[in-house]
């Protein structure tokens, strides 16, 4: 009887009452969806498979046969909490995406302990409408095959994202018998870059967007990969041993010997980034004297030196951008992405010279070219590429291809951002980047917020802030503080209007690649430019530094 007043009351008082649907008996037709297929429908007790109750739905839609013969559809995953908050996030996904990840929201973005699904928001995830594992025939090369189909490629840079939104949205509506309240993004890698295309391209349809590590400008990015695989498989014959990983340490050591203290503070961990770009010199590391250990070649320093450069065109105009030197050099994810990798079927190749190479040979590119699927085979192509001659081809269309891969994957705006209709309607986006991220660099992030602080009078921090993560690597991962909770000061942002200032980040008990001794340490990470410089007090402790 209680709880039958405590409802009514709140009915009087105007208050919404969410009443959802039995999820054993929910069809297409009950959530008012057309062209929608439900595979499954699950009751999913809280447990090893879920962290809450939920009514899982998994689905298909806008199914067709690709101008390369082969079958399509957006395969996505809603996960429906019984303990529903009002809210909706869209979990945008990483990689050549290709599969339906679970749908719960937390995808090294900087969520936090709590994934968004366990705080009780809604969740969708997709595959961006195409079956990663489709064509085992190719090997390696099969996960990059889309990118034949015009569509296919329209549906991974942007139209997965503008068709899932509406639906599934539609499908929570209905579902709980109100309205979603407020809508998030969150995604890191490629899933920071499709949250950062939605803003451009969809400027109303998010409040709030999490984005890690963005590779929005991805073809460009791409081209580094044949970058690196050139410069570094000469140096021994094999990229596997080009760098050892004795060597990146040496080199981050230097780092530290150099740049530790600019934060105010020797603890192992530099935080003053951009006052080390300076203060660091590579070439010290170069053997003189018939000296032939701690220390590099002449061709090893060469090499990091070009690589960091980042690829030229014909003319020596940037093809994409240069890089940042940082200490998360010596990470293993820096390593696993650049060097050598530990997946005996890549046989041990680094990911770029494996799913990098046939991204750029089969997606990034116009026309297409055609590769085999060993590791060597991806290798070759990689080493053969001619990046002042043939960058130009991520620029390029077709009548097979009319838009060029830098139109299918980037914002519109990217290169001179204002996002004024994103502002305009009210969003709030936090980005984060880690300063040693091997895969999209934290510098081309930088440029990017600063020109749209630029075109937004200086007062992008209004609705954007941007968060550099020294240190770490690719999403996580490196001797860095690389857990925080962004999404509490976004939703804090978006709902009152709080904006977000520094925000307390941990070294985890399980990064080894912390300096000794620091594990468990605090930071805080700053909004940019700002660095957290050290004040007195407990060197481990977040409360010891401020943001300057």
């Amino acid at each position: 009887m209680r709880a039958t007043l405590t409802i009514m009351a709140m009915l009087w008082a105007g208050t919404a009452i969410a009443v959802p649907m039995n999820c054993a008996d929910l069809t297409p037709e009950a959530l008012g969806t057309s062209d929608v297929t439900f595979t499954e429908v699950a009751v999913v007790p809280a447990g090893e498979d879920s962290p809450v109750a939920q009514c899982r739905i998994r689905a298909t839609t806008a199914e067709r046969t690709g101008s390369d013969g082969r079958p399509y559809a957006l395969r996505f995953e809603l996960a429906l909490p019984d303990d529903w908050n009002g809210d909706f996030v869209h979990q945008f996904n990483g990689g050549n995406d290709g599969e339906v990840k679970p749908a719960t929201g937390a995808l090294g973005a900087g969520t936090g302990d709590q994934s968004p699904l366990a705080r009780g928001f809604a969740v969708v995830s997709s595959d961006a409408g195409h079956d990663g594992a489709a064509n085992p025939d190719m090997g390696l090369a099969g996960g990059a095959a889309f990118g034949a189909d015009f569509e296919a490629r329209q549906m991974y840079g942007y139209k997965a994202v503008e068709i899932l939104q509406p639906l599934a949205r539609q499908m929570v509506d209905a579902y709980y018998g109100t309205p979603v309240e407020r809508a998030y993004g969150i995604g890191c890698s490629n899933g920071g870059r499709h949250a950062m295309v939605a803003a451009a391209r969809m400027p109303d349809a998010f409040d709030g967007l999490l984005i890690g590590a963005p590779g929005f400008n991805l073809p460009r990015a791409a081209v580094q990969h044949a970058l690196d695989v050139q410069t570094f498989q000469p140096l021994t014959g094999d990229i596997r041993t080009s760098f050892s990983t004795e060597d990146l340490h040496l080199v981050a050591d230097s780092m530290r010997a150099s740049c530790d203290g600019l934060d105010g503070l020797k603890d192992g961990l530099i935080g003053d980034t951009a006052a080390c770009q300076a203060a660091f010199d590579v070439t010290a590391l170069q053997c003189t004297g018939g000296q032939n250990s701690d220390c590099l070649s002449a061709a090893q320093v060469q090499a990091l030196q070009t690589i960091h450069a980042g690829p030229k065109g014909a003319d020596g105009q940037q093809l994409y951008s240069d890089w940042a030197w940082d200490a998360g050099i010596e990470g293993g994810n820096w390593r696993f992405w650049k060097v050598e990798s530990t997946v005996p079927p890549w046989d041990q190749m680094p990911i770029i010279a494996v799913m990098g190479a046939a991204s750029l040979a089969q997606i990034f590119t116009v026309p297409p070219t055609e590769v085999g699927g060993s590791p060597q085979e991806l290798m070759q192509f990689l080493l053969e590429f001619d990046i002042a001659g043939q960058a130009e081809m991520i620029d390029a269309s077709s009548d097979a291809l009319p838009e060029s891969p830098m139109e299918v994957m980037s914002p519109p705006d990217s290169d001179d951002p204002a996002l004024a209709e994103f502002r305009a309607a009210g969003g709030r986006m936090i980005i984060t980047h880690g300063v040693s991220d091997p895969v999209f660099s934290v510098n081309d992030t930088a440029r990017w917020y600063a020109s749209l602080d630029k075109n937004n009078d200086g007062q992008a921090a209004d609705f954007a802030r941007f968060y550099p993560v020294p240190g770490m690597n690719h999403c996580s991962g490196g001797p860095a503080t690389d857990a925080f909770d962004l999404l509490t000061p976004l939703i804090a942002w978006v709902e009152d209007g709080t904006a977000p200032e520094a925000v307390t980040a941990s070294a985890r008990a399980d990064n080894d690649e912390v300096p000794e001794g620091l594990q468990g340490a605090t930071r805080p990470l700053c909004p940019a430019p700002q660095v957290a410089r050290y004040q007195e007090g407990d060197p481990k402790s977040a409360d010891s530094f401020q943001c300057q």
